[in-house]
């Protein structure tokens, strides 16, 4: 949403058809895979691939948001860079982002952007373990693992769990398209996965880095994605197809290891440090569902999505996807222009038939409304009602679109939602606050329970176990030791 508050609505990226490459006239070729040295089939130059991350990486700060820690953001990046100063592409624009998001998960994007989620640093549990996980996707980019897919024509659609209707163009049309966001979703291979696990493994180590924690991590991230569904992003075993054979496999390249691992850092208590007073999952204050009923405190109002659709909650909207997936509604903060004002210039977009407009207002509030036929790129004809909404200072877009067809048939619940929009008065939603990481330190050992009874969090204990590194509620955290707790 560019410059609006951090506090505005929160909305699930837009549905992408495919990114295009886009648009930059790539041209085939061979080039020299930096870490194999072999020549491969390349579509993309090393300019075009930082352009590439470039235009993704803008995508994401601006839809999915950054953890706002100047502290925490140059810690993992100070890591992130050393391990790429002895990559075989140091000289890439690389950067290292913590995202404000409560997935288990990292990626990294082509020509040097790797992020990382708020969500996995909570169940970590030393530098060791996050410099595996950076290593592994600044291995992905040495590599050219993304550039290869691309070359082979396999970018993925986008669609972060709702179902894809539009092509880009027309998402573009509506205001929450982010193209470079499709790269996220780029399926590595099996093979793909094991270089990178490779190469994080001898960055890592390289670095002077106890690398047995990428063990850990990998058994971390087994159990965490079992028991953990928050977020934007999907969860890091959705992203990092898994063979069964990690855990197997770091085993072995241990094996080889000739340095004194037990000399080799791990920096626990820096790490842990690090996390205090991080957000723990979902960040209510920028919006949360209630079933299907969406809340937004700081904005004061709520919106009723139709039963049994699929909704999401992301940086510049929230969005709600029909059980068919034939269509899609989506709002958003249009900017400040009076609604008729507003509308007009939606409406007067090349490639979009308006059916008339009218101005009336919703539940009090002055708003003005147009339905509208519009053609994609690849000549699928589409429809939609689009709203605009003022309140509060902002003008909301309430956008319900989908196929032709689609949307008929789903132009009732379209309707619907739209006119549910209203004024959050209930004080248990108006009042609803994040849950934050906390620390303890231990003067005595303690099982996890034990902990649990002492220092009480708002989440299970099972929860605290796995944030703590323990395989069980039973286990014991040993005196001296930072724990940590969620309230």
């Amino acid at each position: 949403m560019g410059t609006v508050d951090r506090r505005v609505v929160r909305l699930a990226v837009a549905p992408l058809r495919t990114v295009g490459l886009l648009a930059l006239g790539l041209a085939a070729g061979c080039a020299t895979n930096p870490v194999t040295g072999k020549s491969e089939l390349s579509l993309v130059s090393e300019s075009q691939e930082i352009e590439l991350g470039k235009q993704g990486s803008a995508d994401v700060r601006q839809s999915m948001g950054l953890v706002q820690d100047a502290g925490l953001q140059s810690y993992v990046r100070d890591i992130g860079l050393r391990l790429a100063a002895s990559s075989e592409r140091p000289n890439l624009p690389w950067s290292y982002e913590v995202i404000d998001d409560a997935s288990v998960n990292a990626f990294a994007l082509p020509g040097g952007p790797v992020f990382i989620t708020r969500g996995i640093l909570a169940y970590m549990q030393n530098e060791a373990e996050l410099a595996t996980v950076l290593g592994h996707e600044t291995g992905h980019i040495t590599a050219k693992h993304s550039v290869h897919q691309i070359s082979r024509e396999q970018l993925a659609s986008l669609a972060l769990g709702v179902g894809s209707v539009l092509s880009s163009n027309v998402a573009a049309l509506a205001g929450i398209a982010g193209q470079g966001l499709g790269l996220l979703f780029l399926k590595y291979s099996r093979d793909n996965e094991d270089q990178a696990d490779d190469l994080g493994f001898r960055y890592a180590l390289k670095d002077g880095y106890d690398v047995r924690a990428m063990r850990t991590v990998f058994e971390m991230l087994d159990r965490v994605s079992a028991a953990a569904g928050q977020g934007r992003l999907p969860q890091w075993l959705s992203t990092h197809p898994d063979p069964g054979s990690r855990i197997a496999k770091t085993d072995q390249r241990l094996t080889t290891v000739t340095q004194n691992l037990a000399q080799a850092k791990l920096n626990r208590d820096v790490f842990v440090r690090r996390l205090d007073g991080l957000l723990f999952g979902e960040n209510p204050r920028l919006g949360f569902f209630d079933g299907s009923r969406f809340n937004h405190p700081d904005l004061q109002f709520r919106l009723d999505f139709p039963s049994g659709w699929t909704l999401q909650n992301q940086a510049a909207a929230v969005v709600g996807v029909s059980g068919g997936k034939d269509a899609i509604f989506a709002l958003g903060i249009a900017g400040k222009d009076p609604p008729e004002q507003a509308l007009g210039t939606f409406v007067g977009q090349q490639g979009i038939q308006s059916q008339g407009t009218s101005n009336a207002s919703i539940n009090g509030f002055p708003a003005s409304a147009a339905e509208f036929q519009a053609v994609t790129q690849d000549g699928q004809a589409v429809a939609g009602r689009a709203t605009f909404l003022s309140y509060g200072g902002n003008t909301y877009r309430l956008l319900g679109y989908g196929t032709a067809q689609g949307y008929a048939n789903n132009r009732q619940e379209i309707l619907q939602t739209t006119r549910s929009f209203n004024r959050l008065t209930d004080q248990a939603a108006l009042s609803k606050q994040p849950l934050r990481i906390h620390l303890v330190r231990l003067t005595r050992d303690l099982t996890v329970e034990e902990f649990h009874r002492q220092y009480p969090s708002t989440v299970p204990v099972a929860t605290v176990a796995l944030m703590n590194g323990a395989a069980a509620t039973n286990d014991v955290l040993k005196s001296g030791v930072w724990a940590k707790r969620v309230q």
